[in-house]
Parts: C-alpha cells; structure tokens; sequence
C-alpha cells in the first residue's frame, strides 16, 4: 500500500495507550483526515479484563497484550513509546521524555494513578500494571508449593470521587483463586478471605448483584471482613480502624484510583479526586482542542457511575467524533452520557454472571460454565477485532 501524505493533514495527538487512547486513535485515523500519533509508556495494549486469570496460569501473559505497533500499522497512525512530562495547552504541545509533539488536536487518556495507603508495599495489585498480574501469579505459586496459607482479597475507593473504584476484578481474582484450590484439591489447607472498607461493597452493580454476591463468597467457605476503614498494611495481614486485624500470607488489594501528577501538573481543570474536568462530549473545560477521556477524566452520570473500559471507548468515540466534527467546520456533537452503565461479566473460573445496570434497567443473570467461556471469547474479540482481523460489532 502506498505511503500516506500527512503533509496537510491536521495533527492529532493521543496520550495513553489503553482502551480509550486506542479507541479514540482508530477512529481519528479512519476518517483519513489527521496524522495521528499515539503516545504510550508501553508498547502493547493491556487487555485488563482477562489478566484475572494470568495468576492461576488460567491463560499465558501473552495472550493479555496487543503490540501497539501491530495496531498502528493496521489502523494508520504512528506510536511513540515515551513517557509524557508535561502538557503544555497553551502551546499546544506535548513534552515527552526524549522528545516534544506539537498538535492541533489533542485526546488525553492517560488512565489514573493509585493512591498510597500505610504499607501498600506489603500487598499486590492487579491494577498496578500489567506485570502485577505476573507477580500475583509468582507469590501464589510460593504459597501453593508450601502447602498451605492465608490468602485475603480486597479493594477500597476514593471518597472524593465514587467512580473511582473497581471492585469487580477483586471478586473475579478471588472466585478464581478458589476455583484454582479446588481443581487442586487443596481448598482445605488455605484460608481465603475478602475485605473491604465499605459495609456493602459491590452495590455500586445494584440490588441485584449485590444479592448475588454474599451468597457466593459463602458457598465457598470465603471470610467477609467489611464496614471498616483500612488504616494500613503489613507483612501479615491488614489493619481496620474498629481495632480488628486480618491476618494473611498474601493479600491482593485493588486501591481506589486518584488523579496523576502529570495532570495536577498541567493546569488543566480537575476536580476534587484529581480527574480532569469535561463537558458532554469530553471537551475538556476552558479548552477547544483538548480531549480527555476514559479514567483520567471526570465521569458524569449517576451515583453509582463507575470507570470502566467500555464507558472509556464510548468516550473515546465521542471525542473521535467530535474532533473529526471541528476540524471540518461542523458544529455536530455527540456526547458519551447514555452509555454510562455497568456493564461486567464476572468470572468465577468455573462459570460467571452477567451484570448489568443502566438508568433504564438492571439485572444479574448467573451463567454457569457458559459465562466463563464468554469471557474468554471476549478477549479474543478485543484483540482481533482491533487488529482488524474481522469486523467489529456495533458498540462493542
């Protein structure tokens, strides 16, 4: 195929190389309009969702990762693989590491950071990145080679910002971890146990879901310990405000998200939890060429709004759209609010349960054995649907 002409194309910038930096580049450089670059500390898309089995060797770490480059070059736009320093809007410009990007355009999606309790060290994080789940993995196959231990699973939030939680992968990773044991047939010689600040986390999925749950960490013998604040971690187990310690060998926690320093930073308006602030169709306020979408924005919506990776896209489709809009001169705008919902396929190892809850509807619908293989389909989908290997289905 022949080379583009960028020549006079406008420029269009893309920060992060998640779900909603790679959203909104595919559909920048499908109009064909921009040169579009894509700027991404990693050089592979993390499929977040399926690494909750990379821990119980469920799937290889492969399978979790999508070259960036492989998505460039299918879906015409550039990747620089560089850390971003600064944003300097007024310049239109973009420091990174090595180098300096000017734009015309600019979608920020740079996710968000973790905030810090006493003594996170002593813990793991599904969320820290993609080489967390490895290492999950790693100090799981120590306490399976002795023979025994205590395993504590859990998650906090963010009381400046709701959204800000994620609590789904928590439950999945300890569903699987149980499942693991099972096959194994060592359920017995490990204590399992799940945490959480909140006196009813998972509620945010509603009623439905929430009446799911309980029920399910009982039916397979896993402690509860909720209602308590987290006042910090150590070696052997965490500490609750009401005075009460729970002790464990390896404890998994998933924090609430918190705004990055890049953006602090930056100038760019945020709100009280550091999340840049946004209007209807992502715009960031007090700009008209800067974007934010996905994790690193402020999410609208109701109470029990939550970051996830398909609000994220919608988002990205947004501003996708609506810069291809500006740059034509067009004053048609589409915005991202009726496509905040909860949306997740919970695993279990075993089987799952669909969970859905929007303004109109809600419902949990257990799937047993099918729900699993569902899951794994999905990831299949997202991989190859991106690399344009087939066609990819409406809002999906």
């Amino acid at each position: 195929m022949a080379a583009q002409d960028f020549s006079s194309k406008h420029h269009a910038v893309v920060l992060g190389g998640g779900f909603a930096g790679v959203e909104a580049a595919i559909g920048l450089a499908k109009s064909g309009r921009f040169r579009v670059t894509l700027v991404s500390e990693r050089d592979f898309l993390h499929l977040f969702p399926i690494t909750i089995w990379t821990p119980t060797r469920a799937i290889p770490t492969s399978r979790t990762r999508v070259s960036l480059a492989e998505l460039g070059r299918v879906n015409h736009f550039e990747v620089v693989v560089d850390s971003v320093a600064s944003i300097e809007t007024d310049a239109n410009s973009v420091v990174l590491g090595g180098q300096t990007l000017s734009y015309d355009y600019l979608v920020i999606a740079l996710g968000a950071g973790k905030p810090k309790p006493p003594g996170v060290e002593h813990t793991r994080s599904l969320c820290a990145g993609p080489d967390a789940a490895i290492d999950i993995r790693d100090q799981l196959d120590r306490l399976l080679r002795r023979g025994k231990g205590r395993i504590a699973v859990g998650f906090g939030g963010n009381p400046k910002d709701g959204s800000a939680m994620r609590g789904g992968p928590a439950f999945e990773i300890l569903f699987n971890i149980d499942h693991l044991l099972r096959k194994k047939g060592v359920r017995d010689r490990y204590e399992l146990s799940f945490f959480a600040p909140m006196a009813t986390p998972g509620q945010r999925m509603g009623p439905k879901a929430l009446a799911k749950i309980g029920p399910m960490l009982g039916a397979r013998g896993i402690h509860q310990q909720v209602g308590s604040p987290i006042t910090g971690f150590a070696a052997d187990g965490i500490s609750f405000e009401d005075g009460t310690k729970l002790g464990a060998d390896l404890t998994l926690f998933i924090p609430g998200a918190v705004g990055l320093p890049v953006i602090a930073a930056s100038g760019l308006p945020t709100n009280e939890a550091g999340f840049v602030k946004i209007d209807a169709n992502t715009l960031v306020e007090g700009t008209v060429n800067v974007y934010a979408v996905g994790d690193v924005a402020a999410l609208a919506g109701p109470e029990w709004r939550a970051k996830q990776g398909h609000v994220a896209e919608a988002m990205a489709h947004a501003a996708a759209h609506n810069i291809i809009k500006a740059a034509q001169g067009l004053n048609d705008r589409i915005g991202y609010a009726e496509h905040v919902s909860i949306l997740c396929l919970m695993d279990t190892g075993s089987g799952g349960v669909l969970v859905y809850r929007s303004t109109k509807r809600q419902f949990a619908i257990n799937l047993p054995i099918v729900g699993h293989w569902f899951k794994r389909g999905w990831g299949f989908y997202a991989r190859n649907s991106k690399l344009r290997r087939f066609p990819r289905l409406p809002g999906l």
